[in-house]
């Protein structure tokens, strides 16, 4: 191969280009066709499930001898309360399609969209940086029990991972919040931003909301941590029993090269394939964190809309969560992909 040809085949614009092949495209399509059908059947069932729930949000106002009757029979009217819960759902489907429009607040008197957008982006940083955070230390840490199997190292390793999965999420938020009233104020305990936020320098800006994170995605990241860390010590030592692992070293290749590369390599496709459901259940779960640490985002925004039964904002919700989870595991199926080439997208279910 000549010097021209090479440079040609380096090139990122055809590695590119080569990635995103007709197998690939047609993937995508179909998974984006797939994701959609999934989607309009989870908001169907979660549609019902919340009629069959007792109530809604106008039996607390119901129950106000100050709200008029006339009111309430004005806002059952305003939010379509009024029609068959087809008739509703129907409605509220026609305009998510047409407008993107997920229907009004009950309890914000505000466009659900607006909410969702302003809150999304909150949440979306706290789960990236516990899922960054959790990699980085989960994997080093997972390998190196896996390569020093029996040792003590392994076995404090192990107790750690252990611990780390029996402590309840809430539970890890209380001790952490406890460490931060004996250190305060060096770490805060609530909102993303202090109070002159506004007054600092942009850099002062990331540097603000980067330390009202420390707690937060701490809480979310250890009990990820443990089990990943787990599991890739399982995977590392599945691979390292394979008999190609065996005839590497066989043939005198260094060690640091059999475990990182070779052995490395395969353990941690099944890691790349859960990374999706990881992401899509950090966005579910968060709501521990940002209730215990007043963050703003949609845990807890979702967490009082089921409270209040404010019908449209719930709806809303477990529409991008069911999104989040779709779009999560095809981005993990293409970066299993680009990690390992010689995977083939069409045998993925």
């Amino acid at each position: 191969m000549t010097n021209a040809q090479s440079t040609q085949t380096d090139n990122p614009l055809n590695k590119l280009i080569d990635f995103f092949d007709s197998e690939t495209i047609l993937y995508i399509i179909k998974r984006v066709l797939q994701g959609l059908l999934t989607i309009l059947l989870a908001s169907i069932v979660s549609f019902i499930i919340i009629q069959i729930a007792p109530g809604d949000y106008l039996d607390n106002l119901k129950q106000n001898p100050k709200i008029a009757k006339e009111t309430i029979e004005q806002l059952t009217v305003r939010f379509g309360l009024d029609k068959p819960w087809y008739i509703q759902y129907w409605r509220w489907l026609v305009q998510v399609v047409t407008r993107f429009n997920f229907g009004e607040s009950f309890v914000y008197n505000r466009s659900v969209a607006s909410l969702l957008a302003e809150r999304i982006l909150a949440t979306l940083l706290l789960a990236i940086a516990s899922i960054i955070i959790t990699w980085l230390i989960a994997i080093p840490l997972g390998i190196i029990s896996a390569v020093k199997q029996s040792t003590w190292l392994d076995k404090i390793l192990r107790v750690i991972s252990y611990l780390g999965q029996g402590f309840p999420s809430f539970i890890t938020a209380l001790v952490l919040l406890i460490i931060a009233q004996y250190v305060s104020p060096l770490l805060p305990v609530g909102n993303m931003t202090s109070l002159n936020h506004a007054e600092l320098s942009p850099l002062g800006k990331i540097l603000d909301i980067g330390w009202h994170m420390i707690l937060p995605t701490i809480a979310l990241s250890i009990t990820s941590f443990a089990g990943l860390m787990r599991l890739m010590r399982g995977q590392m030592l599945d691979v390292m029993r394979q008999d190609y692992i065996q005839t590497a070293r066989a043939k005198g290749l260094p060690e640091d090269k059999v475990i990182y590369v070779h052995a490395l390599r395969n353990a941690i496709n099944p890691l790349i394939t859960l990374l999706g459901f990881e992401f899509s259940s950090l966005l579910g779960g968060s709501f521990i964190a940002e209730f215990f640490f007043n963050w703003p985002g949609l845990g807890r925004l979702i967490l009082q809309a089921v409270t209040a039964q404010d019908l449209y904002l719930v709806m809303g919700s477990l529409t991008m969560g069911a999104t989040m989870l779709i779009v999560g595991n095809l981005l993990a199926d293409l970066l299993l992909k680009v990690v390992d080439p010689r995977i083939k997208l069409e045998n993925r279910k």
